[in-house]
């Protein structure tokens, strides 16, 4: 440690620290531009000049070490003529725009040119200007005359989100922040360098010229996207959700946002909100009071149990709903009789179940401190953007990173291996790396994994498991969508066992862990997801989930739903899809708009409070489901609060329920020998009902790789198409046609259709075999078959 003083105050800080820290812990603010707590020191803005005595010249705080017996001064009048001549310079070419700037009320830089600018310049030449650019659909670059060259955005790219999407042409005055020629800002982390910008240089362009600082209420609350929950702060006018930051929170988002959590609030203002229940009378829909419509309901579930018995009742909902939501789901469904309820839509393999919740088996802030990791089947960039990130800190720290999967995307850090095979083979891989952790260690293999001894990169995540410290193998969304999941769990839990690693799951939503806990799932014997559209029932409850894009196998769904007697749709959105199968669509409020808890991927249970009223007579779904109760007569619904709901659900302990452990049984199979084989990612900005309905997501790049087939190198070549070119996709009775798209990275032998999408709606299963075929020629085949019978 080390002592100094700063303006007669003594403070001690850890050695190798700098004056701007030491500042900061003793509470004395020094202004700056550059500098953030989280990225690398520039030093080029010099706001944050001091005197430091001893020193013959004003120093920059943020780049200067700490020395014992240091004596620093921060205002004094060496210090403030310091800081007011840089005020002046970042002040010549600056436009005097501040009235019609989105930054306006809070924009650092105007803040401080009250305290250190001039009333009046004395520059009298011509101001630069320098020309907007398009960047893409979520950030502004239209002002860029108003950049000081802090060069945050950049060191955020490189540094963070690990690409260098923006850089600094120039020098001096014709220095300018710019992409590379003709490309836009394509990060999932891109939002967070409109926050790191201290002018209006870098805005949101979704909420540009939308309201102003000052107009906006702010209120706490959680994302329900993904794993992480990240705490956000909500801003709104008027009762409508304006604008996304991030709420700090070292412990879970740190100070970021993906720009899923950030930017998805224009789907809650989507024109597919419902406002009214809506009933299905003689094949055409009819807007209808609560009472009426509730009492539909309940009569058609109570006719449905004593005409067809109990388990002719199922329920399917979504892990972005609320704890207290899946939680009265299921207590609604088994009070009738019935053990048919699930959130794990997408799974397929139920063979073998975690002896608990799955988690993510460690905290969040530990992920960025491991040394040796291997992630088993998950797009991680798309998944998990901030568990990315952090990962990305650790392969920093000298962390070794290995990967087994299909999606072939760059995860934009260092790996020690890369392992992408085609789906089929994922099993006989990761057994090929549990042999190679054996024969390391001088143990035996598992049983089961006889004849899939791995190859060089085997080895290399063995040795790379089998060194250093804090390790750790993870699940990822893929691993469990994977319809020989209970092998790759069992796997990976050996491998984990034997290389002492903590076995953890990336879980898919804000409540995945949370459906776990709420008992959402058959308890007693009842039909799992799968089961419930492998026999169909005669009445379906949806809750916040649109099956035709959130089932392992949508064309099943959609069949299931629409042979079903009764479909009852708990939703804030209209969609398509559920006008053609639903009885009733009851209009229940997205999470902006009700009271609830998510449980995080570490076992955290985080709640919050809605932002703004509920849209039209939507109300919230654990009100909905408790008035269903009453009038079912189903004991145990006399809750008033959904307090009252958390504190019923949360009665043990959330950690005392966690167990990552199976007593699967291991069971390995070969590689599929021939046959195209699809890889079904769910894509960032297709995940769940509210970013499917964000316009500026659905603008991105990642959107459009979405609805393109990426072809695998040979079977592009062997096809002969070009980028663009229609292809056609069949996959049992369904067929869609697409653009192709060349993925060099994929498996040999592999398409890409994403999951989660209309293309995808009409296929089968997100695992399987597929053929492709060009386009092209089957139109110019139909034509040329065509054309005789014409002549003739």
């Amino acid at each position: 440690m080390v002592e100094l003083e700063i303006d007669g105050k003594k403070v001690e800080v850890a050695e190798g620290s700098l004056v701007m820290e030491a500042a900061r812990q003793l509470g004395t603010y020094i202004p700056h531009f550059c500098y953030h707590r989280k990225l690398s020191i520039a030093a080029n803005c010099r706001m944050c000049l001091v005197e430091v005595e001893k020193a013959p010249k004003a120093l920059p705080a943020c780049a200067t070490p700490v020395t014992p017996g240091m004596k620093v001064f921060t205002n004094s009048e060496k210090a403030v003529k310091a800081q007011k001549s840089v005020m002046e310079f970042l002040l010549i070419n600056h436009p005097l725009d501040c009235p019609i700037c989105d930054q306006g009320g809070e924009c650092q830089l105007q803040d401080l040119a009250v305290g250190y600018g001039a009333s009046e310049s004395r520059y009298k030449e011509e101001k630069r200007v320098v020309f907007h650019k398009n960047v893409g659909p979520l950030i502004s670059m239209e002002e860029m005359s108003r950049c000081i060259h802090c060069t945050r955005c950049v060191r955020f790219g490189q540094e963070v989100a690990g690409v260098m999407e923006l850089g600094m042409l120039g020098r001096g005055e014709h220095s300018e922040i710019t992409t590379f020629v003709g490309q836009t800002v394509d990060s999932e982390l891109s939002g967070n360098m409109i926050d790191l910008c201290p002018v209006g240089a870098l805005t949101s362009k979704p909420f540009r010229y939308s309201a102003r600082t000052w107009e906006l209420a702010r209120r706490k609350s959680v994302s329900p996207h993904d794993g992480l929950g990240a705490n956000l702060v909500v801003q709104t006018k008027n009762q409508r959700v304006m604008r996304v930051l991030p709420l700090d929170n070292e412990a879970v988002n740190e100070c970021w946002l993906s720009d899923k959590d950030r930017f998805s609030y224009e789907g809650l203002n989507s024109a597919d909100r419902l406002t009214k229940p809506l009933l299905k009378q003689g094949g055409e829909w009819m807007e209808t009071d609560w009472q009426t419509a509730l009492e539909y309901v309940a009569n058609g579930l109570a006719s449905i149990k004593r005409d067809h018995g109990a388990d002719q009742i199922a329920a399917l909902a979504s892990p972005h709903s609320t704890l207290e939501e899946l939680y009265l789901l299921g207590k609604l469904v088994r009070g009738l009789g019935s053990d048919n309820v699930d959130f794990r839509q997408r799974q397929t393999d139920f063979s073998a179940a975690a002896k608990g919740a799955p988690w993510l088996g460690l905290p969040i802030a530990d992920v960025s401190m491991l040394q040796r990791v291997l992630v088993i089947g998950s797009a991680l960039r798309k998944d998990h953007p901030l568990l990315a990130a952090r990962l990305r800190q650790a392969g920093k720290k000298g962390a070794r990173v290995a990967v087994l999967g299909a999606s072939a995307d760059d995860l934009l850090m260092p790996l020690a291996a890369r392992i992408d095979v085609a789906p089929s083979g994922w099993t006989a891989a990761l057994a090929g790396i549990a042999r190679a952790v054996a024969a390391a260690k001088g143990v035996a293999a598992p049983a089961g994994t006889d004849g899939f001894d791995g190859d060089d990169k085997s080895k290399a995540v063995a040795d790379a498991l089998l060194s250093g410290e804090r390790r750790a193998v993870f699940l990822g969304n893929e691993a469990v969508r994977h319809p020989q999941f209970a092998t790759l769990h069992a796997l990976a839990q050996w491998i984990a066992a034997e290389t002492g690693a903590t076995l953890g799951f990336l879980t898919e939503a804000a409540n995945t862990v949370g459906g776990h806990i709420a008992g959402a799932l058959p308890q007693k014997g009842g039909a799992n997801a799968q089961a419930m559209f492998d026999a169909p029932r005669r009445a379906y409850v949806l809750l916040n989930t649109e099956p035709e894009f959130d089932a392992a196998n949508p064309r099943q769904a959609l069949a299931a739903l629409g042979q079903a007697g009764t479909v009852v749709v708990l939703s804030p959105f209209r969609s398509e899809a559920a006008l053609q199968y639903a009885d009733v669509i009851l209009p229940v409020t997205p999470f902006t708009e009700t009271a609830g808890t998510f449980v995080n991927c570490e076992g955290l249970p985080q709640s919050f409070n809605g932002v703004v009223r509920a849209l039209g007579d939507a109300r919230p779904a654990w009100k909905v489901l408790r008035v269903l109760g009453n009038l079912l007569d189903v004991p145990g619904f006399d809750f008033e609060t959904a307090e009252n709901v958390r504190d019923e659900v949360l009665a043990k302990p959330v950690a005392a329920q966690l167990d990552n452990g199976t007593d699967a049984a291991i069971r390995v199979t070969a590689a599929a020998a021939s046959g195209i084989e699809r890889v079904a990612d769910v894509p960032i900005y297709h995940a769940d009902p509210i970013v499917r309905r964000a316009d500026s997501l659905q603008l991105t790049a990642a959107a459009r790789r979405a609805m393109q087939a990426g072809l695998s190198a040979d079977l592009f070549a062997s096809l002969g198409v070009q980028a663009g070119d229609p292809v056609r996709v069949t996959q049992g009775q369904g067929s869609v046609v697409l653009p192709a798209a060349l993925e060099a990275a994929l498996p040999a032998g592999t398409v890409r259709v994403s999951a989660g999408t209309i293309a995808a709606a009409s296929l089968g299963a997100t695992f399987g075999t597929v053929t492709v075929e060009k386009a092209i020629d089957l139109a110019a085949t139909a034509k040329g078959a065509a054309e005789p019978a014409a002549t003739a």
